[in-house]
């Protein structure tokens, strides 16, 4: 009986099949270099199939991500800034691994990793959302978010759609 009201998988040539999943349309998504091989991709849609401009965003993203590079480094260096001002690690003795020291924003990409990448609406503006784990911050996940291409904040505590 359950079956009857779960959608059908949604196929498109560029991102593969996409399963609906708990609201959203759900497959793995590759990048390209710099990135882990896939990360899972959220789109949001109804019923019927993911909404067609979230089919558009996934598909520019791996050029569009090169291009926010920049802008993301900037505010995860931005991020890590407080952290590498607290004391060392005896004075956090349940902290799993000492803070990395990084020096300029282009170093912070071997200290985080691209968990999810998450397309839908939020405060009524379709939004790109990457979600990312840093070495520096073990309790919470990050996420860079863009509206119309532009970095509108790091939020400093998100969970996987």
């Amino acid at each position: 009986m359950l079956g009857l009201f779960k959608s059908k998988p949604f196929h498109d040539p560029q991102l593969g099949e996409l399963v609906r999943s708990r609201g959203l349309w759900r497959c793995t998504l590759e990048l390209g270099a710099g990135v882990r091989a896939a990360v899972p991709l959220a789109l949001a849609g109804s019923r019927a199939g993911p909404a067609p401009q979230a089919v558009s965003a996934a598909k520019e993203l791996s050029t569009q991500i090169a291009s926010w590079r920049g802008l993301i480094e900037e505010a995860l260096f931005e991020h890590y800034g407080p952290y590498a001002e607290e004391p060392d690690a005896e004075a956090h003795p349940d902290r799993e691994q000492e803070v990395p020291i990084i020096s300029e924003p282009s170093q912070v990409w071997p200290h985080v990793s691209l968990e999810f990448v998450s397309i839908a609406a939020i405060s009524g503006a379709l939004t790109i959302e990457l979600g990312y784990t840093a070495a520096w911050d073990e309790e919470h996940m990050l996420a860079a978010r863009f509206q119309s291409g532009k970095l509108i904040e790091l939020c400093g505590s998100v969970l996987p759609p």
